[in-house]
């Protein structure tokens, strides 16, 4: 099973190629509690995701720690993959946004696969809930998506607000729309503001929230191409810093029925370091965990 890793990032808020900073006494990077919780859930193959110039330090830093235990792939993100006839501002360095990043993988993807962040941590609950779903599809299905949903007083920080997909679905647990908000904690409650504007609503700790981690039948990657030249239609005007992302597409995908997208709910507790403030508590938080024997006490590759 494959696991991609969207790792081309620029950490504008952390400062820095966050994807490669130490979390722990032994040199352990977040990315690396990922791919050992991947790993015990059954991948068997990673894609990264990666901008070409950070190849080199991300394949000595990550990479060859990982290759002895699972197959590891990399994709490049680049700017210049883009439609015939569009040509983005001169000077743009921002990332075209995370269904870019996966449609640049698209010769490296084998099959049905799982994507995350590389610096958000998702706790092993979360890997063996996407890879017990990945086992379960038939093959050869398409469009049939699944979101692995946290509930959002799991994925918060006390440094700032967060930006999380409120997910609405029905009761069979389809997803019906995700409004990608901003989520802060304020006073004891929970608050979310869409960021396509509307009104601020205090929301339940346990609404259930997207991190980014979907599971994917491989057609993901023809859906992501056929709404490319619509989307920068609808963004000529903003061609310097829009982004193509793949919460807004599913989300469009699923209101025109065209696909199903299934809200798989997970007990893990997101860690994150959104804000350099964060890595603290995130040190600590992983520090209990390596306590109770979860992870290995050791640099470990996967």
């Amino acid at each position: 099973m494959d696991l991609v890793i969207l790792a081309a990032g620029m950490g504008s808020r952390f400062g820095g190629l966050k994807q490669i900073e130490p979390i722990d006494p032994k040199g352990n990077f977040i990315i690396d509690y990922s791919i050992y919780d991947a790993r015990k859930a059954g991948f068997d193959r990673v894609v990264f995701i990666i901008k070409e110039e950070n190849r080199e330090i991300f394949e000595e830093t990550v990479g060859k720690r990982i290759a002895p235990y699972m197959e590891v792939a990399y994709a490049y993100q680049s700017l210049d993959v883009i439609p015939a006839g569009y040509v983005l501002p001169e000077g743009r360095k921002k990332p075209l946004g995370t269904a870019q990043a996966i449609y640049c993988a698209k010769d490296v993807i084998r099959g049905d696969f799982a994507i995350i962040n590389s610096d958000d941590f998702y706790g092993s609950d979360a890997f063996r809930v996407a890879a017990e779903h990945l086992r379960s599809m038939k093959k050869g299905i398409k469009g049939e998506y699944a979101n692995i949903a946290y509930k959002a007083i799991n994925t918060i920080t006390e440094n700032g607000s967060v930006k999380r997909g409120v997910l609405h679905f029905d009761d069979k647990n389809m997803l019906t729309s995700l409004v990608e908000s901003k989520l802060e904690k304020k006073d004891g409650r929970l608050y979310a503001t869409p960021l396509a504007g509307g009104e601020t609503k205090s929301i339940a700790d346990d609404t259930l929230v997207s991190m980014n981690m979907f599971v994917f039948t491989k057609d993901i990657l023809d859906r992501i191409r056929e709404g490319y030249v619509p989307f920068l239609e609808a963004s000529k005007e903003h061609l310097d810093d829009c982004e193509y992302l793949i919460p807004d597409l599913v989300s469009e995908l699923v209101e025109k029925k065209q696909v199903t997208c299934r809200i798989l709910s997970t007990s893990a507790v997101w860690y994150g370091v959104t804000y350099r403030a964060d890595k603290e508590g995130v040190v600590k938080a992983l520090a209990k965990l390596v306590a109770k024997g979860e992870y290995p006490k050791d640099r470990f590759g996967a």
